[in-house]
């Protein structure tokens, strides 16, 4: 449940923020791109921070994870509506400090719920099976919360084009915010407080290590820099980092994409992203069954080359958008977007569940729970990769010269957000494939230490 109000704000955030700043504030791409990136690094570089303080927090009633995850969520509540608040009065060196301050906040309070909640899972289900099925899930929430941000825009956004009006969108983006920081707090404290049972079953494994650490930065960067030496870890943190960049390409710039374009109205581009993500809820059975016939990577990298396939699709309709009338076109347009879809359902779960893997062999081998770090430096990774691309994203919007004051935008400009969107999407996608084949992990391996620690449990209550 968590996933569904975390990933609902988070969404929102991610998918509406650069449009918001650029389109309907007027922030300079350049600026956002900064303000966003900088947000989107500084959260990376705090993951393994908390990760380290949820691995050595000992208390009774909440465990190691869920008093961070209580107190994040709060304060993503408070926050998120700080952020669509923004007066559209400021000056843009004030827009660009508020956007730069909140932004900044968001991302701590996320730190505080997200890694402490990706950790939780794995403490929950080591199995191999069961981790791929709460991944599931997980994901299943997750998306259903990716869903509701265009359910959201489809009912509070006006059905016109978001290119020809600003006050009436910021209004729309307030509603939304309203709704998405009570979803934060109901679906958080039901993950917390419905979780509590676990803790103490959690505590009493025998494999984990209880012993607290003393801080040290220089261990954690130099543990971090021996996680990406191993070449599992390294092959699903950055294989993720990059498939999250082309993420990042398609819904930052896919609302300027779809809005400057393809002309479609606010109604359309919802039912577009509900298309996307509902492919992606609808598709997580078939991953899941595929994963166990063929093996998660396999299953993995097949999905990752549907969306490819998707991607091509779409460059066609937009190669010839203009010979359409954008109704006809939005027709087009949309089963490619749901065959992206099905395609990136897999991609919202199955490195999780991989990643959670390799974990689980590594606190094997050490004999220590080090959940916590271990996702602290998956989301560095991918914060990091994410800050980078948006901060590219800014700066080729400007390159491209994108006005916001134009409803309609120069065909140069057309051509140069296309060019942003689908060779960004592909590079980011091959690089991603080509890292995903490097991972060496299979089923027998993880059931063979499972095994091995259900042969030790056994030997242990037969001695006492």
């Amino acid at each position: 449940m968590g996933c569904l109000g975390y990933g609902c704000m988070g969404n929102t955030l991610s998918n509406f923020i650069m449009f918001f700043g650029t389109s309907i504030m007027g922030i300079s791409g350049s600026l956002v791109g900064i303000a966003v990136a900088i947000a989107s690094l500084w959260d990376g570089v705090s993951d393994p921070l908390v990760g380290y303080l949820s691995d050595n927090t000992r208390n009774k009633f909440f465990g190691r994870r869920l008093g961070y995850m209580l107190f994040g969520s709060i304060a993503i509540a408070l926050i998120n509506l700080f952020i669509w608040t923004m007066p559209a009065s400021l000056p843009d060196g004030g827009k660009f400090a508020w956007l730069l301050i909140s932004m900044l906040a968001i991302e701590t309070a996320n730190t505080f719920f997200g890694t402490p909640y990706a950790a939780l899972g794995i403490d929950i289900a080591p199995d191999y099976n069961e981790q791929n099925k709460v991944q599931g899930f997980k994901t299943m929430f997750s998306i259903m919360g990716m869903i509701a941000p265009s359910i959201l825009m489809y009912f509070f956004m006006p059905s016109i084009s978001i290119s020809i009006q600003t006050q009436f969108s910021q209004q729309g983006y307030i509603n939304i915010a309203y709704i998405n920081s009570a979803l934060v707090l109901l679906c958080s404290s039901i993950a917390v407080f419905g979780s509590l049972r676990h803790v103490q079953r959690v505590n009493r494994v025998t494999m984990l290590s209880l012993k607290k650490e003393k801080f040290s930065l220089s261990k954690l960067l130099s543990g971090y820099i021996e996680v990406l030496k191993k070449r599992n870890f390294r092959s699903v943190i950055l294989g993720y980092s990059a498939s999250l960049i082309a993420s990042a390409f398609l819904t930052a710039v896919g609302m300027h994409l779809f809005t400057y374009c393809y002309h479609f109205s606010s109604t359309q581009i919802s039912m577009l992203l509900i298309a996307l993500f509902g492919g992606a809820i609808a598709s997580q059975p078939l991953w899941i069954a595929v994963a166990k016939r063929i093996d998660k990577k396999h299953a993995l990298i097949i999905s990752l080359s549907l969306i490819v396939f998707g991607i091509a699709l779409t460059l066609l309709t937009f190669l010839f958008r203009t010979y359409f009338d954008p109704s006809v076109m939005f027709l087009y347009v949309l089963p490619c977007i749901l065959f992206c879809g099905v395609g990136a359902g897999a991609m919202y779960s199955l490195p999780m569940s991989m990643y959670a893997d390799v974990v689980t062999l590594e606190m094997f081998k050490t004999g220590e729970n080090n959940a916590g770090q271990y996702s602290g430096f998956f989301t560095f990774t991918y914060n990091l990769a994410n800050s980078i691309a948006l901060l590219i994203i800014g700066f080729l919007l400007d390159i491209i010269k994108f006005d916001s004051t134009q409803p309609v935008q120069a065909m140069s400009v057309q051509n140069g957000l296309g060019t942003i969107v689908f060779c960004g999407c592909a590079i980011a996608l091959a690089a991603s494939i080509l890292l995903f084949s490097q991972y060496q992990i299979r089923r027998s391996d993880v059931l063979k230490v499972q095994l091995m620690q259900k042969n030790d449990k056994n030997e242990a209550n037969a001695h006492n």
